[in-house]
């Protein structure tokens, strides 16, 4: 079963590695991995990493040297631009890589940024990570605060260059803030559900529903904190995937599993937690084992495809093409 993956930081382990001076990162440490998991495709963003920096310096050193990772592993993945580039990078047998942007803090609140971030090939956006920025508030920011004046203007501009926007990380004012004004599709890329997990990452009942009546979908997440504050499995993944379903339909769950097992964090970093894992699901060679249980809780395989792939490429489709 072909697998896309709807968030993925690899794009930070490539950056650190190649400016200690590893080259073919992406080759070396990840694909296989991918593989065996049966990830074809992923979004991998750009995230603001490291608090000691000027996030307009970091974000211009994740695109720098992503950009030069992905030229150099052209034989084996390729860059989706439009839709159909998905099917046509699946054809070849390479990894499907749509760039995003996990929080726009990098931008600085400059607008004109966006239109450049286009052109180099960014197709995904988030408004913030945890923080508040100029555009937005993260789910660590005041409750009060949601989409500043700036921010607006750029949720409408990320619709008309045909960036995907991703409500995962706003705290719930910026969601309904962007809810109100957005046209298409939206996605939370990387969320689970708060019925089943009270953490302030995850959905509540009348998001999940607003998501999918706008035609988005949601990526259910395996980081152990989103699914059980006590005791997170993959059988605890599969029961948000149950939930999602059956809030949402079908035609609106998809994966988002946000490993972070290559990931090694410090003082200076965003996010300090490290070490921990989902048991059954610690890494992308154990994201095949969540089709298995799928099939064995009686999804139909054409369900299982809309899971596991079709459904975001489905949402791409009405917002990239």
């Amino acid at each position: 079963m072909f697998i896309f993956d709807a968030h993925s930081d690899i794009l930070v382990d490539i950056t650190v590695k190649r400016q200690n001076g590893e080259r073919d990162v992406f080759r070396k440490y990840h694909y296989e991995k991918l593989k065996r998991g049966g990830i074809g495709g992923l979004i991998a963003v750009i995230w603001i990493d490291k608090m000691n920096m000027d996030p307009l310096d970091r974000m211009n050193e994740i695109i720098n040297e992503g950009l030069k990772e992905l030229k150099d592993i052209k034989d084996i993945a390729g860059i989706v631009l439009k839709y159909e580039d998905f099917e046509r990078i699946r054809q070849e047998g390479k990894m499907q890589i749509v760039l995003g942007c996990e929080g726009l803090s990098g931008i600085k609140g400059d607008i004109h940024y966006l239109d450049l971030l286009y052109e180099i090939g960014i197709r995904h956006a988030s408004l913030t990570w945890n923080e508040e920025n100029e555009l937005g508030t993260g789910v660590k920011g005041d409750p009060k605060r949601g989409l500043t004046r700036l921010g607006q203007i750029a949720v409408k501009r990320l619709e008309e260059l045909g960036i995907l926007i991703d409500v995962s990380h706003a705290n719930e004012k910026t969601f309904w803030d962007i809810c109100e004004i957005t046209t298409g599709p939206i996605i939370a890329s990387h969320s689970n559900a708060y019925s089943l997990c009270p953490h302030p990452r995850n959905l509540k009942d009348d998001q999940i529903k607003v998501i999918a009546e706008k035609g988005g979908v949601i990526g259910i997440n395996a980081w152990p904190d989103f699914i059980d504050e006590f005791n997170a499995t993959i059988e605890g993944f599969i029961e948000h995937i149950d939930y999602m379903v059956e809030k949402a339909g079908i035609d609106h769950v998809a994966l988002g599993f946000d490993f972070c097992d290559f990931l090694s964090f410090d003082a200076t970093s965003s996010f300090s937690e490290e070490n921990k894992a989902t048991k059954g699901l610690e890494d992308a060679s154990k994201s095949k084992d969540v089709i298995d249980l799928l099939i064995k809780r009686g999804y139909k395989y054409e369900d299982i495809e809309k899971i596991a792939y079709k459904n975001i490429e489905k949402v791409f489709k009405l917002s990239i093409s």
